[in-house]
């Protein structure tokens, strides 16, 4: 299967390249020289940038077109959790997914997956939504809260 890299891939395109169930957003990219350590392995700090670039396109497609009654909302990690579970080389060809597990009246938890083949690493991070100002909290509006639901299979906690 070629991969298309840099864009949005189908349920059909993640299930043919091995992801054990197609997720919200996935999106195809390739190892590139500048993200290896010494060793030639992917340097960590590669992996966390991967997952922010997921994050905010997730942000960008899904749930910012809610807020159109404030002024852009600012989400920020609260914690986050990664687990690295095989290196990744050169050229490697690799698939970062993204969606929505669960969430409270200004925050959810996103998980993210990082494949090339197999599984490779895991993201949970727990996202506080503000105000573009920093001022405070924001409230989920309830059209989001339902779109959770359906479009990631979300959960209120």
């Amino acid at each position: 299967m070629t991969l298309r890299f840099l864009t949005p891939l189908t349920a059909a395109e993640q299930q043919a390249a091995g992801l054990a169930a197609p997720q919200p957003l996935a999106i195809a990219d390739r190892v590139r020289y500048s993200e290896l350590d010494p060793l030639d392995h992917v340097n960590n700090k590669a992996y966390l940038g991967w997952f922010e670039s997921l994050r905010v396109a997730y942000f960008d497609a899904f749930l910012g077109p809610y807020f159109t009654t404030q002024p852009g909302p600012r989400p920020v990690i609260r914690s986050a959790e990664i687990q690295y579970i095989r290196e990744m080389v050169a050229a490697e060809p690799y698939i970062a997914t993204a969606r929505v597990t669960s969430f409270r009246q200004s925050s959810f938890v996103m998980e993210q997956q990082l494949w090339s083949g197999d599984l490779r690493a895991t993201l949970r991070a727990v996202m506080v939504v503000l105000a573009d100002d920093g001022s405070g909290k924001l409230t989920l509006p309830d059209s989001l809260r339902h779109a959770l639901v359906e479009r990631d299979g979300a959960r209120a906690e």
